[in-house]
């Protein structure tokens, strides 16, 4: 039931004409004085308890603005989830029955009319309430049983497949999954301290935050739109060559579609609630919606399956905890490529679960992000390992490395089984990137179904994969990666395919830069992001502005270079903090180096002017 209370010096309507499902008067209205205004939607799932809560509601707002009438008025426009007529109608009467110790007045039901209100404008004066049915306090309260009765069990999968309890495991050789271990069963995820990444994104600038947005949201300088892009372009080629099948669905639905709203309240408090012009909208916290309800509307048979589709969300939103919300890490409103596999039964589910699992390693090394920089958790019911113990087992075999497991005696979530890579940055605190769920219940709950080779409809198995994680995290993950590089004494760096500028041509002076000039367009003419730095600095300071922007190979140009047809390039990658890797090669050797490092990656043209002494700085 949805309450929309004014407070009033007068409320006066009049009968126009009646609809079919008008209940019988007599009369053409009134005008009530100083009158509490109930304009009133009765929904479906609303019962006499909902109406003895609509009532509290209600009179505790009459006596704190001290009104001594209540009009009831109907008034469908506030929900679009209403109660058959009769239904409306007797709990209409009990709403009335139940306010008797005021003055009530009661609109009647299914008739045009015509009113007007004169609201008086306090602060009390316009107030909304939501009273829930009884299905959605049934399904409330049972979730927080639920909550308060999930316990966790820990284990360690050793490379040589034994569980081992958590508290009886050797962490000695492990430091980085002792610390995972440690901050997950901790469940403590509020930052005290800014990471390392938060400054790299700003002085490199990629990104930083907007202030005139809210909290978790982020702007992306040129440098970072590139990065985010060339991220983008390379996870949605492998779910494309995986076999998905790109699509795209609305950012906002229905807050009381009939199918999203059950699930909508496991997660309450994470919604971004936008209002219509009738109906209320939440955007999306993921692509499960659109893609659901677009797999509900197909016909599906065994020969279609496995059914993969795909969509990068530009964006996903959450209201993430504010304490929690920090840099690229965590996010409100964040980049998913979420993709959805329907699987004809359990076999093939966790064939695809393999699959997927050995796929997201392949992604995330392309990217730069290697197996030793992240650690392994496999989140399962009790049951589901009982029976597919040998399987679960497997999952050790991929990476070699032992696997956190997270046990439960019985499911809560609607998956079965999941896997997380989850990276540990440099203040302990981990993230989860990759991650595959084996859905046991939505396709049921969405009527997702497929034809069988005896043509009996069945409801499928659903998979859930994000091959890299949110974009964002993966930008946050290189560049906490790029601190562990400084503290193992190299250079931070990032891969040089997302590199924005691979090469700077540094003329040692003014009369080099028509040379630096022609050298750079070879260097282009080749597929490669190129810059010169013009400007009126010295030669030390504008390489030491190059290391600054952690540039991969930095290319000085003079009259040794012109004569020898060679340039003096500094190579990154092989270089420490205490020693420079140098070398002499040709523009053409050059290029060739950076086409077989970046090769099956996606490429795009430098996005800032070439020259720097005509570059803005965004900080």
């Amino acid at each position: 039931m949805k309450l929309l209370l004014i407070h009033a010096d007068y409320m006066e309507y009049e009968v126009k004409k009646k609809t079919k499902l008008a209940e019988p008067f007599d009369g053409k209205g009134e005008r009530v004085e100083e009158v509490l205004v109930a304009f009133t939607s009765v929904e479906k799932g609303d019962n006499e308890d909902v109406v003895k809560r609509a009532a509290e509601a209600i009179r505790d707002v009459a006596k704190k603005v001290n009104a001594e009438r209540v009009m009831i008025y109907p008034y469908a426009h506030l929900s679009s989830n209403l109660a058959d007529a009769e239904t409306a109608v007797n709990l209409l009467k009990r709403l009335e029955a139940e306010l008797s110790d005021f003055e009530v007045h009661r609109s009647p039901f299914g008739w045009y009319k015509a009113f007007k209100i004169s609201c008086k404008g306090h602060p009390l004066s316009e107030l909304s309430r939501e009273i829930g049915g009884e299905a959605e306090a049934e399904v409330t309260q049972a979730l927080r049983d639920e909550e308060e009765r999930v316990v966790s069990y820990w284990y360690i999968l050793t490379p040589e497949k034994q569980l081992v309890e958590v508290e009886k495991f050797d962490f000695t050789g492990y430091e980085n999954l002792r610390k995972f271990v440690n901050y997950e069963i901790a469940k403590r995820r509020a930052v005290d301290v800014v990471p390392p990444h938060v400054e790299y994104m700003k002085r490199l600038e990629i990104a930083d935050y907007e202030s005139a947005s809210d909290s978790g949201h982020i702007r992306y300088y040129p440098k970072g739109r590139l990065i985010k892009t060339l991220l983008e372009q390379y996870i949605t080629r492998k779910c494309i060559e995986y076999g998905a099948m790109e699509v795209e669905t609305p950012i906002m639905y229905d807050r009381n579609h009939p199918t999203l709203r059950r699930y909508l309240e496991r997660f309450p408090a994470r919604q971004y609630i936008i209002k219509g012009d009738k109906r209320e909208f939440f955007l999306r916290f993921a692509a499960c919606f659109g893609q659901f309800l677009m797999l509900s509307n197909s016909t599906i048979t065994y020969r279609n399956l496995p059914l993969k589709i795909y969509e990068l969300t530009r964006y996903s939103f959450r209201k993430e905890q504010r304490g929690e919300l920090v840099g690229l890490r965590r996010l409100r409103a964040f980049t998913m490529p979420d993709m959805h596999t329907v699987a004809k039964d359990m076999e093939q589910a966790m064939q695809e679960f393999f699959n997927q699992y050995r796929l997201s390693v392949e992604v995330l090394n392309e990217i730069g992000i290697e197996a030793k920089d992240y650690e392994v958790a496999i989140r399962i019911t009790k049951d589901f390992y009982e029976e597919n113990k040998d399987f679960v087992h497997s999952l050790v075999d991929v990476l070699k490395k032992p696997i956190l497991i997270e046990m439960w005696d019985h499911r809560f979530f609607y998956f079965v089984l999941k896997f997380e890579f989850n990276f540990v940055d440099a203040l302990d605190k981990a993230s989860a990137l990759s991650t595959v769920q084996i859905d046991v219940e939505n396709a049921e709950r969405y009527g997702i179904t497929y034809v069988d080779a005896d043509g009996k409809e069945r409801y499928p198995y659903i998979l859930h994969c994000s091959v890299s994680g949110a974009v964002e995290r993966v930008m946050y993950a290189l560049l906490e990666k790029a601190k562990f590089m400084m503290d193992e004494g190299k250079l931070p760096m990032l891969p040089v395919w997302l590199s924005p500028t691979q090469v700077r041509v540094i003329p040692v002076s003014e009369k080099f830069v028509d040379a630096a000039v022609k050298v750079a367009e070879e260097i282009e003419r080749g597929g490669v992001r190129v810059d010169i730095d013009d400007r009126n600095e010295t030669l030390g300071k504008r390489i030491r502005d190059a290391q600054t922007e952690w540039i991969p190979y930095i290319a000085v140009l003079g009259e040794k270079e012109l004569e020898s047809g060679k340039l003096t390039v500094t190579i990154r990658s092989e270089s420490t903090q205490k020693e420079q890797k140098r070398v002499e090669v040709t523009a053409k050797e050059l290029v060739e180096r950076i086409k077989k490092e970046c090769e099956g990656k996606p490429f795009m043209p430098l996005p800032l002017p070439k020259f720097l002494s005509t570059r803005p700085s965004f900080r």
